[in-house]
Order: structure tokens, then sequence, then C-alpha cells
């Protein structure tokens, strides 16, 4: 019920970030109303590196604890994540082609390092679908979320470190959070957005993490039957051998 409650709430906030987005915010001088797409695109940006973080840090418990719900957390976030980052890369497309003239360009490194995030998290999820054993499957799905974990501040940073068509961040840097260079409505209007956007985020990691724990507590069920039928088999085979010897004593007589 309260998880229904949270979605809910979540819809409606991510419906009204929208509509100020789409009407509350004035366009911008130099980019128009292309600057809108913005919002949920830079939110998408952000929950896909939360997404990603919190499967590194699952991965990292499973390896220390050993504990199967990390790995449904790790699951969860990792294709949530995935699904932000494609969000993030269509909105990009769709904000690039009336501000830059095209849709995408390869030489700029913030957009091949998220096309490499989002391809390793795609391999990611792959490489769980190779082992029935959770543990071999968890064991190697921490190893392969932490290595790519990586990626994210080589793409958060790419923009300061290399030259990129995309501009700096606006105001989540360390020397702009308390002075941001945009106007406080376009703030407003992000932030709301990025408030909304990581309530459904947490709605949606909360449905995933429940049907993952569903889908182990059911691979554990088949499992056990297996077994159940295996050991069946063998007592069967086994009395069966046994009860064999009487028949030859029978017909001797």
């Amino acid at each position: 019920m309260k998880t229904r409650i949270l979605g809910v709430v979540a819809l409606l906030a991510v419906a009204a970030a929208t509509l100020y987005g789409l009407f509350g915010v004035p366009a911008d001088l130099n980019q128009g109303d292309a600057q809108r797409i913005m919002y949920p695109h830079v939110s998408s940006a952000w929950l896909a590196y939360l997404s990603f973080g919190v499967t590194a840090l699952a991965g990292l418990g499973w390896l220390v604890r050993r504990d199967l719900r990390f790995d449904a957390v790790a699951v969860a976030s990792a294709e949530i994540g995935v699904l932000f980052t494609a969000l993030a890369i269509w909105g990009g497309m769709m904000w690039g082609r009336p501000v830059w003239g095209v849709f995408w360009q390869w030489d700029d490194p913030r957009l091949t390092t998220t096309a490499l995030l989002l391809a390793l998290y795609v391999g990611y999820l792959l490489l769980r679908r190779l082992s029935d054993d959770p543990k071999r499957r968890a064991t190697r799905a921490a190893v392969v979320g932490l290595v790519a974990a990586i990626d994210i501040p080589i793409v958060h940073f790419s923009v300061i470190w290399w030259r990129s068509l995309h501009q700096p961040p606006t105001f989540l840097s360390p020397d702009k959070i308390l002075n941001p260079s945009a106007p406080l409505q376009f703030v407003l209007a992000l932030v709301g957005m990025l408030a909304a956007y990581t309530l459904a985020w947490t709605w949606l990691i909360i449905r995933r993490y429940q049907l993952a724990r569903a889908e182990l507590a059911r691979e554990e069920a088949v499992r056990s039957g297996v077994v159940r039928s295996a050991r069946s088999a063998t007592t069967a085979s086994g009395e069966g051998a046994v009860a064999q010897p009487s028949a030859p004593a029978e017909a001797a007589r």
C-alpha cells in the first residue's frame, strides 16, 4: 500500500515538474524552447549515476557479506540505471539537433563515455543471464559492476578534462553549488524535475527489488524441487535394487 502511494505521488510530482518546465519557465534567450529538454535530460543523467553507484555498492556488499539481498539491489539498480541512461541519451540527442545541428558527435567525450557507460551496464545485465547459480552470478556481476562504475566520474568530468561540445556544469559542480550561473527560475525547474524523477526512481527501485527477491525465491523453489525429485528417484532405484534378488529365490522354490 505504501509503495502504491509512493508511485502515485511520484507520478503527480513528475507531471507537476513537467508542466512547470513547459509553461512556468520562460524560453532560454539563446537556445529557445530546446532548453526545456535539459530538465529531464540532466535529471535522467544524474539518476543514472546514482543507479550505477548503488549497483557498485550493492555488489561490494555482496562480496563482503554474501547476502543475496545485496545482489537483488544491484540488479534492480542496474536495470533502472540503463533505463535512465537511455533516457538521458535520447534527451541529449533531441536537444543537440536544434542547438548543435546534429543528433550525435562521436568526437565529443561526454557523448562517447556515456554511450560506453550504457554499453557496460547492458553487458552487466547480459552477463547475469549466463549463469543459473545465484552465488556465482552475483559474484561475477559484482566484479563487473565495480569495474564499470569507474566510467561514472569519467562521464561527469569529461567536459572539464577534455574539449567538448557540452557546456561545463551549470550548478552541480563544486564551485557553483551555492552560486549557479543559470537564472533562479531555471534552477528551480531543474531541481524540481530532479526531485520528481528521484521519487519515481525510488518507486521503480523498490518494485524491481521486490521482483528480484521473488525471482530468487522461485529459483530456490525450483532447485529444491529438483533436489527432492533426484532424491526420490535415487531412493526408488535403491529400493528396486534391493527387491530384485528375491526374484530368483521365488523361482527356485
